[in-house]
């Protein structure tokens, strides 16, 4: 829990079906190809998807895959109106806690080279690249890499 630059307090919880409609906005607001509604609600059905709330507002949401002691960060997501107060730093923190109860020791996750706030944000937090995937995302003009990254959990 934090509070926001409003003053509102800002809660991170499971995402619900409900939630749809907020996240998908979200989604579509920052990704040029954004995933569709039916990827979150299969998501919903077997990883940990989270949602960082104030006020019944939306401002972000975390996917995370966990088993056989590994997690994966699938997608993690502020509305770019929200940017830059934290709130990614808070829905890391928060995923990452949730997998380690679960008995994760390793997060992986890809992250954009074009994408400089996030890969400070995964820097910051103690990522490190292992490695690239080739022509791993959907781009304007074809395809871009990914920089594979991991962080060994306590």
């Amino acid at each position: 829990m934090s509070s926001n630059a409003e003053g509102l307090i800002e809660t991170v919880r499971v995402m619900e079906a409900e939630d749809l409609a907020q996240v998908m906005a979200i989604e579509r607001a920052s990704y040029g190809f954004p995933w569709s509604e039916q990827i979150f609600r299969d998501c919903m059905q077997v990883y940990l998807c989270l949602v960082l709330e104030a006020a019944d507002q939306l401002s972000g949401f975390a996917i995370v895959s966990c088993a056989a002691g590994e997690s994966h960060m699938l997608n993690l997501c502020v509305a770019p109106r929200m940017r830059r107060h934290g709130r990614a730093q808070a829905l890391l923190e928060q995923s990452i806690a949730s997998v380690m109860i679960q008995g994760a020791k390793t997060m992986f996750l890809e992250v954009r080279p074009s994408n400089s706030g996030a890969l400070k944000l995964y820097l910051q937090a103690g990522f490190a690249e292992i490695g690239r995937r080739k022509n791993y995302y959907a781009a304007k003009n074809g395809r871009e890499d990914a920089i594979v990254m991991s962080r060994e959990l306590p």
